[in-house]
């Protein structure tokens, strides 16, 4: 008798414990949804999310998924991506145009540029239907680089040859061991001038401005937010405020919405995570890159194929 009483008060205990897991499991998701006690059953707690576009851009596709996410979301009435980046690969930016666009197509998307937008960076920014930048934002950069090394005095000096077997002249060119080959040059200035006219047309597009009035703003200049404002690159100058103005009287979105932070899921968060973005900071690195490679690359040294990309010069 004794041990069957033992018996069931564990499994009482067992029974009280998987049904307050049960309940505080149901709580948990309920909050995530967005329901919120004091309002309407089964209302959300509407918000406008912000999404940080910081550092040298790349093919991202943790940011992809999660604008991807947002065009669902029944919390999000709007969003505002928050630019602060001197551009990135050519096809970083498109990518992320692209996700944009799609974004914008079923909820207002606005841009805040911080301290600078150029090239890709701004070619994310206009992405978006308003562009708010404040008075001393650098905004523009507009255009395309492809760089390459030649090493080949160097290596001459060294005594380093390095010899190769082509299957045609312009293949792997230009490399770094050995002057360009005839028409390696042309060869990446068409490159080069496609990728341009594409991004010349966006601006164009997205901006209502005359091709040749776009063309001349996209002789790689860079410019304040105000005289971006005075050639019609941005919308406003400003920050969230002047967003939510515009949101709240142009858009329809209700007033006094809580802007909320939304962050790319990546794997090693918690902790770890943490200490990990702090020690990136101190360095100078990307804190939001998953490992060391990332950061180092994400700090401005090595990109792949063509960039755009503001780079102040070094004195």
């Amino acid at each position: 008798m004794i041990d069957r009483r033992r018996l069931r008060r564990k499994l009482g205990f067992w029974r009280v414990l998987a049904v307050l897991v049960a309940g505080l499991a149901v709580l948990a998701v309920t909050y995530a949804s967005g329901w919120r006690p004091g309002g309407k059953a089964g209302a959300l707690r509407e918000e406008i999310a912000r999404v940080e576009v910081t550092g040298v851009i790349t093919e991202d596709r943790d940011r992809l998924e999660l604008l991807e996410e947002l065009k669902t979301d029944p919390r999000v009435r709007a969003v505002i991506i928050r630019v602060n980046s001197p551009g990135g690969t050519t096809v970083g930016g498109e990518t992320l145009f692209e996700a944009i666009r799609q974004l914008a197509a079923v909820k207002p998307v606005a841009a805040e540029i911080g301290t600078l937008a150029a090239s890709a960076g701004y070619m994310v920014a206009i992405a978006t239907d308003r562009v708010v930048a404040h008075r001393s934002s650098i905004v523009g950069s507009i255009g395309v680089i492809f760089q390459y090394v030649d090493a080949s005095v160097l290596l001459g000096r060294i005594g380093v040859e390095v010899n190769a077997v082509k299957s045609s002249p312009l293949k792997a060119e230009p490399s770094p061991f050995a002057p360009a080959a005839p028409g390696a040059r042309e060869m990446i200035g068409r490159l080069v001038n496609d990728s341009y006219e594409w991004f010349v047309g966006l601006v164009a597009d997205r901006r209502a401005l005359p091709e040749a009035e776009a063309r001349r703003l996209a002789d790689g200049s860079i410019f304040t937010g105000s005289q971006g404002l005075d050639n019609k690159l941005v919308d406003a100058l400003g920050g969230e405020a002047e967003i939510r103005r515009w949101l709240e009287t142009e858009r329809g979105v209700p007033a006094g919405l809580k802007i909320e932070e939304r962050e790319p899921e990546k794997d090693g968060w918690g902790l770890f995570g943490s200490a990990r973005s702090a020690l990136f900071g101190l360095l100078g690195l990307d804190p939001s890159a998953g490992d060391l490679v990332e950061a180092l690359g994400g700090s401005g040294g090595h990109l792949d194929g063509m960039v755009s990309l503001w780079q102040p010069p070094r004195h």
